[in-house]
């Protein structure tokens, strides 16, 4: 069953193992604006490639910097809106711009394993904390200590706090200090679909790991997801205490189907 819970993960966009972008890469924020604005938001993943590799949209140096970002890209990002994780947020994206660097930070943490390790430590330090980048480090290498040289440590843990620079969740060069990050509704509407994709409904989806990556308060989350639906982003409904989220338009007839099997 926990087989073919995660298969169907997989086909809406989501991804697991060990390994993941940022042993190579941030999450590559600036590149990801930059490529958007040169490509709509119907655009396959064919069209992607083109504008990078074969344009040099994002304006690389050499053509192999240009394949390894594309690469880079569609492994954070899967570039493809087959997937309905990739195809929501490319429709939420253009919204609100103040959102972008978190709708990328939450995509990426759907996608990336190792990126996913790091969030225990970021999220449990209090705003003004020093965050050492051996925190991320120790995380890392917790399950198997001999996995990772500390070459390559030093360097995930580097890629890692920079992508949640990027975000907002840290501030400073060399040293890392936590700050809160700007929430949109946007951003809560995106998670409430991540949450929605795997099954939860109801007061459920507002406890799940994609809510707590926003760490907010849970009422500031309910009035932000009660502002996207006044917007029509999402249909939001509570009444009595009783919770209704819906986001079953975002996914096509065959999605809703495979999303049924899952609440099976």
């Amino acid at each position: 069953m926990e087989s073919n819970y995660q298969e169907t993960l997989v086909k809406f966009g989501f991804k697991f193992g060990r390994n993941g972008a940022h042993s190579s890469r941030t999450m590559m924020l600036a590149e990801l604006q930059s490529l958007f604005l040169v490509t709509p938001i119907t655009a396959s993943l064919e069209e992607y490639q083109t504008e990078i590799i074969t344009y040099n949209g994002l304006n690389k140096s050499t053509e192999n910097t240009r394949k390894l970002t594309y690469r880079h890209l569609k492994d954070l990002y899967s570039l493809d809106i087959q997937f309905p994780l990739f195809r929501v947020f490319r429709q939420l994206w253009d919204i609100e711009p103040a959102a972008q660097a978190i709708l990328a930070l939450q995509l990426a943490y759907a996608r990336d394993p190792l990126f996913r390790m790091s969030s225990d430590c970021i999220l449990t330090h209090k705003p003004g904390e020093l965050i050492h980048r051996e925190e991320i480090e120790a995380l890392l290498k917790k399950d198997d200590p001999e996995r990772f040289s500390p070459a390559s440590l030093r360097s995930f843990a580097q890629n890692i706090n920079s992508s949640w620079t990027q975000a907002g969740y840290l501030t400073g060069r060399g040293r890392k200090i936590r700050q809160i990050p700007t929430i949109s509704p946007v951003n809560v509407s995106y998670a409430l679909f991540q949450g929605y994709l795997h099954g939860l409904s109801g007061e459920r989806l507002f406890n799940s790991v994609w809510m707590k990556l926003l760490n907010l308060p849970l009422q500031r989350l309910q009035e932000m997801a009660a502002a996207a639906s006044y917007r029509g982003l999402i249909d939001y409904k509570e009444s009595g205490g009783v919770v209704e989220v819906r986001c079953h338009d975002f996914l096509n007839p065959e999605e809703r189907q495979l999303l049924q099997n899952i609440n099976i």
